[in-house]
């Protein structure tokens, strides 16, 4: 792709961005740009996290995926208002995609948007979504090297959620050598290791969740 095709198709980007943020910002709402890899944990992250805030508050979920409209359909069957949004082949959703689908939500009393990027490490971290924060994560069995090969996704991201670490000792994963490449990209990221299947850790993802909720409030 051209180059100045390329800024161009991010500067517009950036503008809906920007009037996606304000709109978020002007009704209370927390808004996580989602991503990871196929197979990391997003959809079960999402759920683990709504049974975890259970009634405190209330929650809506956008899935992008490029087809298929199996993940929302998991969240709706949990009784969470969610929106499938499908690529048709892009690797990442954009900032018009977001700005269309919460037309179909009643955005009042809404205080937590979690936003499923589409699965995988590079394109997603290109494109701003007007998020209030973006989390990423990794999975103990995709190996503790991504950081040296995605670095874009790591460097800007406010946590790294380390999925199934009911895993390790399986493989040679190290939670240290990972710390060691992630702050050297990222000091400021605050990374959390936890269980979506045994609820391991989970207690400092929604402590960290609900003070940015109540702030937002």
């Amino acid at each position: 792709m051209d180059v100045k095709v390329l800024q161009d198709i991010l500067a517009a980007n950036e503008n809906l961005a920007r009037e996606n943020a304000k709109l978020f910002k002007d009704k209370g709402i927390f808004v996580i740009n989602l991503m990871a890899s196929p197979g990391s944990g997003k959809t079960s992250f999402i759920l683990k996290t709504a049974e975890r805030l259970g009634n405190k508050y209330n929650m809506a979920v956008i899935e992008g995926d490029i087809a298929s409209k199996i993940d929302s359909e998991k969240i709706k069957a949990h009784g969470i208002q969610s929106i499938q949004i499908n690529t048709g082949g892009a690797c990442h959703l954009e900032a018009n995609m977001i700005k269309k689908a919460i037309n179909h939500f009643d955005l009042e009393g809404i205080n937590l948007l979690m936003i499923e990027n589409v699965g995988n490490l590079v394109c997603p971290s290109d494109f701003n979504l007007g998020e209030s924060a973006r989390v990423v994560i990794l999975s103990v069995p995709e190996g503790d090297d991504k950081p040296y090969k995605y670095p874009s996704i790591f460097r800007d991201c406010s946590v790294l959620i380390v999925n199934k670490v009911d895993m390790i000792g399986l493989s040679d994963f190290s939670i240290d050598r990972l710390k060691v490449a992630v702050y050297k990209l990222n000091p400021d990221v605050n990374i959390i290791p936890l269980s979506c299947r045994t609820g391991e850790g989970f207690d400092v993802w929604i402590a960290w969740l609900e003070e940015n909720l109540e702030y937002c409030r």
